[in-house]
């Protein structure tokens, strides 16, 4: 299984300014912060944002965050939208991915395709 990913940013601060408040809306925290790597999770890091000096690449794939329900979707959605995001997909179902997927789909400030999405 997967022990975390990173999505190398352009701008740090930039990026965790949407990311604070997504991942707040999901339960989860920042559980590491230095000049170059911010790392969220539960019980242990799992998503990391990082500078490495480079040029963000836009539009190479996408991560899907897990929501507790179609209010977390919603709420995730608000706050990435509020905080630097681009909406690529308002909540609502998806019935191409399964009977119960609710999602909604933005755009981080580097323009990486962020999915919140339940299966309740």
């Amino acid at each position: 299984m997967i022990d975390h990913i990173g999505f190398e940013v352009s701008d740090l601060d930039r990026s965790s300014r949407f990311y604070d408040p997504v991942f707040f809306a999901l339960g989860a925290r920042r559980m590491l912060a230095s000049d170059h790597a911010v790392a969220y999770g539960v019980n242990a890091p799992f998503f990391w944002i990082v500078v490495r000096g480079n040029t963000a690449q836009p539009g190479y794939g996408h991560v899907g965050l897990a929501a507790a329900g179609r209010a977390a979707v919603e709420a995730a959605y608000r706050a990435g939208l509020a905080n630097g995001g681009a909406d690529d997909g308002a909540p609502g179902p998806r019935p191409q991915y399964g009977r119960s997927c609710y999602a909604a789909y933005m755009l981080d400030p580097d323009g990486f395709r962020v999915e919140v999405v339940s299966r309740r």
